[in-house]
């Protein structure tokens, strides 16, 4: 156990990457994880994980409640220092909840095999409440609150430079993909040959989210920019049918990572003077612009690849227009309403004289 834990990365002949902690639960755990989850999961639930353990400093089998409570509180940090965009210190709540549904898993996977020392998952669901009545879910009130916040997007303008600032075809047509489809960032770096429907104008997304596929239009700016690429500057000799690939270096032609595709980004953002633009930024400023030009709620469900409308409603909130339409149509009705019984008033003042 000395050194648990220590995060490896490895890779197989076949491209696949594996995670180990150096401790036989935890690294099965690990691997059923990778069985059923997307590597982007993967990673942050190995990463979630040596945090856990790098502060509690214990055998995942003596772990108890009030460990949990004192790695809550690690990860909050100094709360004499706060942020001011959340007036929160340390790691962001979204993050700590991440971190807490990792170790929950863990030891979800360990009670449920039935041959280890853990009877019970030291996570607590959440803290009880004094509220009566209800479900049991509404009378307990959770460990850490997640604010909802609106995602930032890039205005048109600032758009175009980002779009300006790109040197390769390439790195154009990832771009546009996030930017006019609303692809993920896993989902642009997965696209194959096969999935490029040129005729029909529309890609075929199957490393999606969860492993959902699904079909999207996509404009033919996009398409474009994507014949270009293949044209002048995707190498012929490529081992993969994977579409995006490395241009330059060592691995030539191999498929590109997401950590190229940030490089790629954050080297655009600087040129362009941009003081954020990453690639979920990009997805949501197309699903906004979207709904901004009058396409169905549904319509961007579909396009987003989001299981539960809730997750598609937060585009509402961020056109520009939405809001202050439904809300001068409605004060329209209001100010109809108070002049016809003001109107009806006066009639009946006047027939009582």
């Amino acid at each position: 156990m000395s050194s648990f834990p220590c995060l490896v990365r490895l890779v197989s002949g076949s491209g696949q990457v594996r995670y180990r902690l150096g401790d036989r639960l935890v690294d099965r755990y690990l691997e059923f994880v990778a069985g059923r989850c997307r590597p982007n999961t993967l990673r942050a639930v190995a990463f979630d994980l040596k945090a856990f353990f790098a502060v509690t400093g214990k055998d995942p089998v003596e772990v108890t409640a009030a460990d949990v409570f004192d790695f809550l509180a690690h990860q909050r940090g100094d709360r004499t220092v706060v942020r001011l965009a959340d007036r929160e210190s340390g790691l962001s709540a979204r993050t700590i909840a991440r971190r807490l549904s990792s170790v929950s898993g863990l030891y979800a996977y360990l009670v449920a095999r039935g041959d280890t020392l853990v009877q019970a998952n030291p996570v607590p669901r959440g803290l009880s409440t004094r509220r009566q009545g209800g479900s049991k879910r509404s009378r307990t009130a959770p460990l850490v609150r997640v604010p909802r916040t609106l995602p930032r997007i890039l205005p048109p303008q600032e758009a175009d430079r980002l779009v300006a600032a790109l040197r390769t075809h390439r790195d154009r047509a990832m771009v546009l993909g996030m930017l006019l489809a609303g692809l993920r960032r896993c989902e642009v770096l997965g696209l194959r040959f096969e999935d490029v429907q040129v005729a029909d104008r529309r890609l075929a997304v199957v490393e999606g989210k969860g492993g959902h596929h699904r079909i999207v239009p996509v404009a033919n700016r996009f398409f474009d920019v994507l014949g270009a690429y293949l044209r002048d500057e995707r190498p012929a000799a490529a081992p993969t049918d994977r579409v995006f690939v490395v241009l330059k270096g060592p691995r030539r032609g191999l498929p590109l990572s997401a950590e190229g595709l940030d490089e790629v980004l954050d080297g655009a953002r600087r040129r362009a003077g941009l003081a954020h633009a990453t690639c979920h930024e990009l997805r949501h400023t197309c699903l906004t612009r979207l709904r901004e030009a009058g396409m169905a709620l549904e319509a961007v469900q579909a396009q987003a690849g989001h299981l539960s409308i809730e997750s598609t409603r937060v585009y509402l909130h961020l056109t520009n227009d939405w809001l202050a339409g439904e809300y001068r149509r409605a004060a329209a009705l209001i100010d109809a309403d108070a002049a016809a019984v003001a109107e009806m008033l006066a009639v009946q003042e006047a027939v009582a004289r």
